[in-house]
């Protein structure tokens, strides 16, 4: 029997071989078509954020600030090699202390959406798991979401797809305005799967896929069979899986998908790599961030430079022993219980002002990446995932600017012991694979005052998201 999880098939336990039967194939309607229409002081403590008002306004579209056209190349801005200075952020603002958890050692974030601040369930017709959330360039109001097909039992267990469709809000739940397609994905091939990883070069189809705007284009990041290992992560322009209108650069890079390296050494099975721009729009591919961080520059082609963490390995360490957290040393009381610490979510570049301040202007002190990962604990065959904030420079060397102090707590998680939980004093298992603006006309950079559409998978089942002030994503930072 084959086991497969919902990470897309990657932990898998070949108990006794079994023929494989192809029971069926799925037909689903036409690609998706768009409408042409135009489109700190360092410090050790735990920083307060404001706690949300009832008075913020949300976006509807992106205003100007930040906003290019959809052929003009993001603002470029001179590389700095100097520390950065942090005593002139103007953020966090001295006022309130974020909302305090009703779960001891969490950072709850609050819909923006929903009229009790719970997260919203996302709605394929079809059983979906690990989503994503990205603006429509052109609709108002509407999303593009992307998720992959959730298989039950033994039917396709060697079969991925990932579902996409248009969406829009109706009744606090994101649903698709047509019926979804599958993303036109093409399955690749590796001579590298050899031994108990045979069974990997039977795979069609992409795994855990994350879609994400870039500067001045989506893309698709997902993971399948590599020529450098036998399962590695593969990068393509998102427009060319879709019918897009306003293509003027067909000879862009990554216009095929794109088998990116990484500096060696290799896993046999590499996933949870997230990519990066500089405020110069050079595009990296981060592969990890424990116990050491690593990320490289990658070329049209899918090579990558050397790497680049190690120019600041001593600081990026110290501020993760100091402020990340913490994996519980093994013992016979923990015994059957696994940790581990791992990449989650794609990227984007945050300024740390508010989009409504005439004088708030990207630069090397203010701007940096935001991504999210995951502290992982398995027991007794369930896994539960604590997300955490980190920001790091978007200028080299890149070094790790903050990291969050407390893990978030999504609105509306069940907590251990409530109904539909596991019997063992577990909580619900939520996976964060997605972040993105929300705003019509976004991109990769945003603002603290924009929100950002997160997307998550429930307990391996379903897909949903949560709609959230970027300023409160943020709350609770522990400063390197």
């Amino acid at each position: 029997m084959l086991v497969t999880t919902a990470r897309g098939g990657l932990s898998v336990l070949l108990l006794l071989l079994i023929p494989v039967v192809w029971l069926g194939v799925y037909h689903f309607p036409a690609l998706l078509t768009f409408d042409s229409a135009s489109l700190p002081q360092k410090h050790d403590q735990t920083i307060p954020v404001k706690e949300e008002s009832q008075d913020v306004k949300e976006h509807v579209i992106a205003p100007e600030k930040g906003h290019v056209s959809w052929v003009e190349p993001a603002p470029t801005v001179a590389e700095s090699e100097n520390p950065l200075p942090v005593d002139t952020i103007p953020w966090p603002p001295a006022e309130a202390p974020a909302e305090t958890s009703t779960q001891p050692g969490y950072h709850i974030i609050k819909s923006k959406t929903s009229l009790d601040g719970r997260y919203f369930d996302i709605d394929f017709k079809y059983p979906a798991i690990n989503p994503n959330i990205i603006p429509h360039p052109t609709e108002p109001d509407t999303f593009i979401i992307i998720a992959q097909k959730h298989k039950y039992g033994s039917t396709g267990i060697f079969f991925f797809v990932e579902l996409v469709c248009n969406a829009v809000f109706q009744n606090y739940k994101l649903v698709c305005t047509e019926p979804a397609s599958i993303l036109p994905i093409s399955a690749t091939s590796s001579g590298n799967c050899e031994g108990k990883l045979d069974f990997f070069a039977l795979s069609v189809g992409p795994h855990d896929a994350r879609v994400f705007w870039g500067p001045d284009r989506p893309y698709v990041l997902f993971g399948s069979n590599s020529m450098h290992n036998c399962f590695g992560q593969w990068l393509q322009d998102f427009r060319m899986l879709t019918v897009w209108h306003q293509l003027t650069d067909l000879r862009g890079p990554y216009r095929l998908a794109t088998d990116i390296a990484k500096p060696p050494p290799y896993q046999p099975i590499e996933k949870n790599w997230f990519i990066f721009w500089d405020l110069d729009s050079n595009i990296h591919a981060h592969y990890d961030i424990f116990p050491h961080r690593s990320f490289a520059g990658i070329a049209p082609d899918g090579s990558a430079s050397e790497d680049l963490a190690l120019r600041s390995r001593e600081a990026d360490d110290m501020c993760f022993a100091t402020h990340g957290p913490k994996l519980t040393p093994a013992s016979p009381d923990t015994e059957g219980r696994e940790e581990s610490i791992h990449q989650a979510t794609n990227s984007l570049s945050i300024t740390l002002c508010r989009r409504a301040d005439p004088s708030c202007e990207p630069s090397p002190t203010n701007t940096f990446i935001l991504t999210i990962f995951h502290l992982k604990r398995h027991l007794n065959l369930h896994s539960v995932y604590e997300p955490y904030v980190l920001l790091f420079s978007a200028v080299a060397p890149f070094k790790t600017f903050a990291i969050g102090s407390k893990p978030l707590w999504i609105h509306g998680r069940r907590k251990a012991g409530e109904e539909g939980t596991v019997s063992d004093g577990q909580s619900e298992m939520m996976y964060i694979t997605s972040v993105n603006w929300k705003a019509n006309g976004s991109r990769y950079q945003g603002y603290l005052d924009d929100v950002v559409m997160v997307g998550f998978g429930v307990e391996d089942r379903r897909a949903a998201g949560i709609d959230v002030l970027a300023e409160d994503l943020l709350g609770g930072l522990a400063y390197c």
